[in-house]
């Protein structure tokens, strides 16, 4: 059996990020890093839970690509990797594009259905590229 790493294989490395994701403290944690770079011991204190609680989360948002750990000292500051969610952002953007067309079908019909109801008002044409 081989093993499959996120860093060879595109479905796997967003199905790692997408996994890492899952987790509210795993996201709470790259919030906190998208402030800036932070030591694990300031990362682990606004979370009620022990240190080697927070190393796992750390671990998973590590394999996922998400997070990278230097060394400076004695200190080993997280810092957030932008690649993985980029390529979330660009997979979730496709179906994003695809539910905005679905809406202005859904509103083109809506207006042909008001337009039948009430003939003595001209019907209003489909927004473009409303966001909802």
């Amino acid at each position: 059996m081989v093993s499959v790493s996120p860093s060879n294989d595109p479905s796997a490395a967003l199905n790692a990020t997408f996994a890492a994701l899952a987790d509210p403290t795993r996201r709470a944690i790259l919030a906190r890093l998208a402030e800036g770079d932070v030591s694990v011991m300031e990362l682990a204190k606004p979370f009620a839970m022990s240190q080697p609680a927070i190393s796992k989360h750390l671990r998973v948002l590590e394999r996922a690509g998400l997070i990278s750990r230097g060394r400076d000292a004695q200190r080993r500051p997280c810092h957030i990797e932008s690649q993985p969610l980029a390529e979330a952002t660009d997979w979730l953007e496709n179906y994003r594009r695809l539910w905005e067309a679905n809406y202005e079908r859904l509103d083109a019909v809506l207006e042909e259905l008001k337009a039948v109801s009430q003939p003595d008002k001209p019907p209003r044409s489909p927004r473009k590229g409303k966001s909802r």
